[in-house]
């Protein structure tokens, strides 16, 4: 396989895992969600992100990009024992967990400027790619105001 093809199936493989460990992370975060309206955004977030992993599968078909179920990475699943723990002991859950929203969602972001680096990702690749970060950006600030005004 060309090297230029191998590093942006890496880099969308990592995003694909990335959009796993936070469908799985909102499931756990809607899970541990006392207000009905924090749980309904949570479980919001899920369906972005499934649509989000839509895209990435079908953007590039020829390329493997691991299974079509929803597994998740050994560090993704170490984070959601984390969740359990800090709603656990948390005083405000919902707090708790929005605070790891937005602490993922920063992440996540990162992971996509590091893909949109890629100078050989096909043009419209970088599309779908700039199109799920500027969401990911705007869904930032939703869940910032939503923290900010509990």
């Amino acid at each position: 396989m060309n090297t230029d093809i191998a590093k942006i199936e890496d880099h969308l493989k990592d995003l694909v895992s990335k959009n796993e460990d936070a469908i799985k992370g909102f499931e756990k975060a809607s899970e541990n969600s006392k207000q009905v309206g924090i749980k309904s955004y949570f479980e919001k977030k899920v369906v972005d992100r499934m649509q989000f992993l839509r895209e990435l599968r079908a953007s590039v078909p020829e390329l493997d990009l691991g299974s079509v179920e929803i597994e998740g990475s050994a560090a993704g699943t170490l984070h959601r024992t984390w969740m359990d723990v800090k709603a656990f002991f948390a005083e405000d859950n919902d707090e708790a967990m929005l605070e790891e929203a937005v602490r993922g969602d920063k992440a996540a972001i990162n992971d996509y400027d590091n893909a949109l680096a890629e100078v050989m990702m096909p043009h419209r690749l970088k599309e779908i790619i700039r199109a799920q970060k500027e969401f990911l950006q705007n869904d930032l600030e939703t869940t910032e105001i939503l923290e900010h005004h509990r």
